[in-house]
């Protein structure tokens, strides 16, 4: 593609992707007439408009979808090449961004991340906490640390631990439970609550473990909690029995293309290392890769 096709086809990319000028023109840097020129640019070489322009932005054309898909694509190709010609250059400098939960990211990670800086002061990693699933083809973040069953295709990984789940309540509590919502809703322990649990026998529930865990505290009801979250914190109790033993493997993975970058290959060993060797989970005899 020439590097002037490419460089509108950005600006096209940013608009469908934000849904007006003036955010993709924030997003990129650059005014509001710039943005138009290049989209109007990119129109023109190609022939035909791409977008619909409507009282609350602008629309992708349904016959221009592919193009879009197509511009990702693109992206993304460039993307990695960049990433991949700065690890080589520089492989214990710049930035690692590792999204991961966020009580991995409040209550296990920080240490690790604080050494890792001891050791390497011009090693930059980035925690980034949510619970969903973030785009890594779009390169949102470069390491996941991140219970699941299974990794997307495009992914690569090992499992370094489990992280065991259990029933917790405050003292005294009745058997009432709290719902596992948002992309905890993917979750073993919430398919169990599901198939176990009389829905009004569900008083509330919330997207997020630690959340869940402060409203088990406050007596609401019971919570399943990974244990590391739920042992040993004050005013609460296990309650086993209530529920089969459940568990999930723990990856830590990345987009296949940076596996080799070695900045990014070398966080994934520290933090693999770590969490097998932590008191979090469950030991992994051989690591699933």
């Amino acid at each position: 593609m020439h590097s002037s096709n490419w460089d509108n086809l950005r600006f096209v990319l940013a608009v469908a992707e934000d849904g007006s000028v003036s955010a993709a023109a924030r997003r990129l840097g650059v005014n509001h007439a710039t943005v138009l020129r290049r989209v109007a640019a990119f129109e023109e070489e190609q022939g035909g408009p791409v977008f619909e322009k409507t009282a609350t932005g602008y629309r992708v054309l349904p016959d221009r979808a592919t193009v879009i898909d197509a511009a990702r694509d693109v992206a993304n190709s460039v993307l990695v090449v960049e990433r991949l010609m700065h690890g080589a250059r520089a492989p214990l400098r710049g930035v690692v961004r590792v999204a991961s939960t966020d009580s991995l990211c409040q209550m296990v990670l920080p240490p690790l991340i604080a050494e890792l800086n001891r050791l390497s002061p011009e090693l930059r990693v980035d925690l980034m906490s949510s619970n969903g699933h973030l785009d890594f083809s779009r390169l949102q973040a470069d390491i996941t640390v991140r219970p699941a069953e299974r990794l997307p295709e495009d992914m690569t990984g090992e499992v370094c631990t489990r992280f065991s789940f259990h029933p917790y309540s405050a003292p005294g509590v009745e058997d009432r439970w709290l719902g596992l919502t948002g992309p905890l809703a993917r979750s073993n322990p919430a398919r169990w609550i599901t198939a176990n649990v009389a829905p009004e026998d569900i008083v509330a529930g919330a997207d997020s473990f630690l959340v869940l865990r402060e409203m088990a505290r406050a007596g609401m009801g019971l919570a399943v909690l990974p244990g590391y979250v739920g042992d040993g914190c004050p005013g609460l109790e296990r309650r086993d029995g209530l529920m089969p033993a459940a568990s999930v493997p723990v990856w830590v993975a990345t987009y296949g293309a940076l596996r080799q970058v070695p900045r990014i290959r070398i966080v994934c060993d520290r933090i693999r290392e770590f969490l097998a060797a932590s008191s979090v989970g469950e030991a992994v005899t051989t690591p699933v890769r």
